[in-house]
């Protein structure tokens, strides 16, 4: 019983230190909502982070998989697709390196804004 026990201990301990460890981090890095990701959020998050995030998307495509039967029945397998597969998978492949969701929005709506502003100048011209 006490072998069956240490794995999962471990396991549990690791990951509470992992994201323990990635609370402080963007007060270390300096980011807020409206400045550009540091240096050491863009570690973070390319060695701790995405690769969490991937390992949730694949176990949310099997999550998704097992019970698809089920969510069928309850009217809801698209959602549970959103929220077991594509809300990770976002976060892992199109969030920017390492902004937080805030700042990914935030950079997302200025990148639109400077285009709609050329293509105006553009037709203007």
């Amino acid at each position: 019983m006490k072998r069956a026990k240490r794995p999962v201990v471990a396991s549990v301990l690791a990951s509470t230190l992992m994201l323990s460890a990635m609370a402080p981090l963007p007060a270390i890095a300096g980011s807020t909502s409206q400045d550009r990701p540091g240096e050491i959020a863009m570690i973070a998050d390319s060695l701790i982070a995405r690769p969490v995030l991937f390992a949730s998307t694949v176990v949310g495509a099997g999550l998704w998989l097992v019970t698809s039967p089920f969510s069928l029945l309850g009217g809801n397998i698209g959602e549970a697709g959103q929220v077991l597969v594509l809300n990770p998978g976002k976060s892992t492949f199109i969030r920017c390196l390492g902004c937080t969701p805030a700042q990914h929005e935030s950079l997302k709506a200025e990148k639109a804004t400077r285009e709609s502003q050329e293509e105006t100048v553009a037709a203007a011209e």
